[in-house]
């Protein structure tokens, strides 16, 4: 079954410093027509920094959509172009201090598909050394260690709500059969 949509059209509604938002006139695979309202998003990267002891490092941030302080795992936006690898070990030392000697890459994540372009990167930082940390300065964030089984528990009953949060906790789980 064909189930690819083609665009007729698309018209920008609004340039943001951080998403853009336009909307599609399409055409559906049984050729009818339809609209699809799509945010533009450079994308982003997220990084769990696993600790020798099973422990890993957390951030804690306002999140004004929320309206509330939310626990995530270091996390940033891509500028357009940038590289998310270099990206993920800039984020992870800006809100952490960490540097690692292993960064594995655990994939893509589409954050939230049916209105969203937005693709987070996933890594996997171990073999960490602490120095300083260096938020931007509109960030205002604290960071903790937080034993690995715990975090999960959190992530299973819906204490960490974070999406890349979750995913990331997840696909560390099993890539390091914890």
């Amino acid at each position: 079954m064909d189930m690819y949509e083609k665009t007729i059209s698309s018209r920008s509604i609004f340039q943001g410093v951080i998403v853009d938002l336009r909307v599609d006139s399409i055409e559906l695979p049984n050729g009818a027509g339809s609209i699809r309202e799509v945010v533009s998003h450079p994308g982003g990267v997220c990084v769990v920094p696993y600790h020798d002891d099973g422990t890993v490092t957390v951030v804690r941030q306002f999140r004004y959509p929320f309206g509330k302080v939310v626990t995530e795992l270091p996390a940033g936006k891509l500028e357009r172009g940038e590289d998310h690898r270099l990206a993920g070990l800039r984020e992870l030392e800006e809100e952490t201090g960490l540097t690692a000697d292993s960064f594995r890459y655990l994939g893509p994540l589409l954050a939230s598909p049916g209105f969203s372009d937005e693709v987070i990167h996933l890594y996997l930082a171990q073999g960490l050394h602490q120095g300083p940390c260096h938020p931007d300065p509109d960030e205002f964030l604290e960071f903790c260690r937080i034993p690995f089984a715990e975090l999960l528990e959190q992530a299973m009953d819906g204490r960490l709500q974070d999406a890349k949060t979750v995913a990331g906790l997840l696909k560390t789980k099993v890539l390091l059969g914890l």
